[in-house]
């Protein structure tokens, strides 16, 4: 099967998985009840899959779907402010056409970048328990087997433990803005999350993102090229 085909079914099961009652029930009723700001739109409301490149070198981990956010759009990052943070550092650093990521149908197009998460339903409060954690980690496993990932960004402490809990890296090494373990085939890079409280305060500026998605473009061993030469 090839690298795509391979993903795609993998997409289509987590889309339609049920597994944390949880999860399903608060996803769908944001998904009903909506903010007031997009009450005219149809929340996505569903698992988010993850989405890039096929043949990404690199792949973004985050923790989960933004209740407004991906939850509403389909996608990761899209349609809210910590998604406007990180679309412009991937613009800047060669990894997306756009420096803005709206909506599923945008054009958005990414290259050696796939992006993903810990877990794939809009958790209360954005706080996953670990039991909804573990049950969502056989479908990270199964993207980086699909994918020829060589680094992880891991943004924030949350997905960093997580990948290191699927990875099996033991001990774990702690968390920091720029940290680096290696774990099996597979260099991991920590990376402060992107949200608000951490942009808005000034803990995580748009230098130290570029800075870190450089550093994992020279471990992934590929070429960076300019966002004006990808398609849209």
């Amino acid at each position: 099967m090839l690298r795509s085909e391979e993903l795609a079914v993998l997409e289509q099961e987590i889309v339609s998985c049920r597994r944390c009652p949880r999860l399903v029930a608060w996803r769908e009723e944001v998904a009903r009840e909506k903010r007031a700001s997009f009450k005219d739109e149809v929340y996505w409301g569903r698992p988010v899959p993850g989405f890039g490149d096929p043949d990404a070198g690199i792949v973004l981990f985050g923790l989960a779907p933004a209740a407004h956010g991906a939850n509403r759009t389909g996608r990761f990052f899209t349609g809210d402010r910590s998604g406007d943070f990180l679309f412009a550092s991937l613009h800047r650093t060669g990894f997306a056409n756009k420096p803005v990521s709206r909506s599923r149908g945008d054009g958005l197009r990414l290259s050696g970048l796939w992006i993903s998460a810990a877990v794939r339903c809009a958790p209360p409060q954005n706080r996953p328990t670990p039991d909804e954690r573990d049950a969502c980690l056989p479908y990270a496993a199964r993207e980086l087997e699909a994918l020829d990932a060589k680094v992880v960004v891991c943004l924030g402490a949350f997905a960093w433990d997580t990948a290191l809990r699927m990875l099996g890296k033991r001990p774990k090494p702690k968390f920091t803005h720029g940290a680096e373990c290696r774990a099996g085939s597979l260099v991991l890079l920590g990376c402060y999350h992107p949200s608000q409280q951490n942009t808005f305060t000034g803990v995580l500026t748009p230098e130290m993102v570029d800075a870190v998605l450089s550093r994992a473009l020279e471990l992934s061993g590929r070429e960076k090229k300019d966002s004006g030469d990808l398609v849209s």
